[in-house]
């Protein structure tokens, strides 16, 4: 099952203020892939979402809201 809030994590790229095509980079999936799983096409991994979390500064809360529906 996909917990995943996409609009919460559009806005948590949009604020960051980092492109897109450089998430997918420093996380280390294709902007392809990224697109995808923020679509809810495919699903984040853990690591995914561990290096996510890191490059884009979330909290755990709103990690945790984000990819867990919390």
């Amino acid at each position: 099952m996909n917990s995943l809030n996409s609009e919460k994590l559009k806005s948590a790229i949009k604020s960051s203020g980092i492109k897109m095509t450089v998430v997918s980079s420093l996380i280390g999936i294709s902007r392809e892939s990224l697109y995808n799983k923020v679509e809810r096409k495919t699903e984040f991994t853990a690591s995914e979402i561990a290096k996510l979390s890191s490059v884009l500064g979330l909290s755990t809360e709103t990690r945790d809201e984000i990819f867990f529906g919390n």
